[in-house]
């Protein structure tokens, strides 16, 4: 019961900001306009500024454990490329959405969470989220370049256009930057720090709720099916395929919950924030996200249930 009451306590205030902004557009109070520009600010300022903080305030060399490290990475390339064959199934004008959505976890905010509430420190959240996250904001902007709709172009234009993305992308250089300070070990005024924390915290909360202001729910039934298979994958599919792996390979306890907390926690509102400020509809994301979120409450629960079920956490 604990564990269910700390997962409805982590993910149901996150979709109560999502209703807060379909009530706030509902009331007039947001409208198209003002909801497009907190979505540009969080892209362009709050989420670089906290995806810098986070890595730029993490020292390496304490608890540097490069088979795991390897271990994540290579099971978020694995659970891409999954991605990329299901997405063959619907239309072209989605893929890079529902790629994002699928393999794309909310491991950097809820997993540092999550396993502290179990272990009282963060364990191995800092060493998952460096195998994991600076790949998914990579990957994330390489595929909504690569399937951006409504665009016809040769390859050799297509590689030329992504690879500008990636460099000029606001996440991309916040985590870059993040890195090399961690990296070359300069000094963070605790003036900074405490600045950069304050400004990324307002990420996730504006970001929410310009996603529920700009929420159709018209247009989300329109697009159910592929958010479902999205869901589905998200939340239970890659959990089933790699953590058997994982225990096969001897992870457990801190390791295997952040392994957990990777492969199955709810899609990340960034993934809508991404999608919306790189030519795309949204409506996927947006679907993919509130499901995700509604669920993984009730599904992280069960994987944690089994997991301790057989003694390996």
């Amino acid at each position: 019961m604990s564990e269910l009451m700390f997962s409805l306590n982590a993910t149901v205030p996150i979709f109560v900001m999502m209703l807060l902004g379909v009530f706030f557009k509902k009331i007039n109070l947001i409208d198209d306009s003002f909801a497009s520009k907190m979505n540009s600010f969080v892209f362009k300022v709050a989420l670089p500024v906290m995806l810098f903080h986070d890595l730029a305030t993490v020292d390496f060399s304490e608890s540097w454990n490069g088979g795991f490290v390897l271990f994540c990475f290579c099971v978020t390339v694995i659970s891409i490329a999954i991605s990329f064959v299901v997405s063959l199934f619907f239309d072209k004008s989605i893929r890079g959405e529902y790629i994002q959505v699928s393999y794309r976890s909310s491991a950097a905010i809820l997993g540092i969470a999550f396993i502290t509430n179990i272990y009282g420190t963060s364990g191995m959240a800092p060493m998952m989220i460096i195998g994991s996250v600076p790949l998914y904001n990579v990957m994330a902007v390489v595929v909504l370049c690569a399937f951006k709709p409504g665009e016809k172009e040769d390859t050799k234009q297509l590689v030329k256009r992504t690879l500008i993305g990636v460099a000029k992308n606001p996440i991309i250089l916040g985590i870059v930057i993040g890195l090399l300070w961690s990296l070359l070990k300069i000094p963070t005024p605790e003036m900074l720090t405490k600045s950069t924390s304050m400004l990324g915290q307002v990420a996730s909360p504006l970001g929410l709720i310009a996603m529920g202001a700009s929420f159709d729910i018209h247009k989300a039934f329109a697009k159910v099916k592929p958010a479902v298979a999205a869901a589905i994958f998200k939340l239970v599919g890659f959990c089933a395929i790699f953590i058997p792996i994982a225990v096969a390979l001897g992870f457990k306890n801190e390791e295997l919950v952040a392994i957990l907390v990777m492969l199955g926690s709810s899609s990340t509102v960034t993934c809508y924030v991404m999608a919306k400020n790189m030519g795309h509809e949204g409506v996927l994301s947006a679907s993919t996200v509130m499901l995700t979120t509604m669920f993984s409450a009730f599904t992280l629960t069960m994987w944690l249930f089994i997991l301790r079920t057989m003694g390996y956490i």
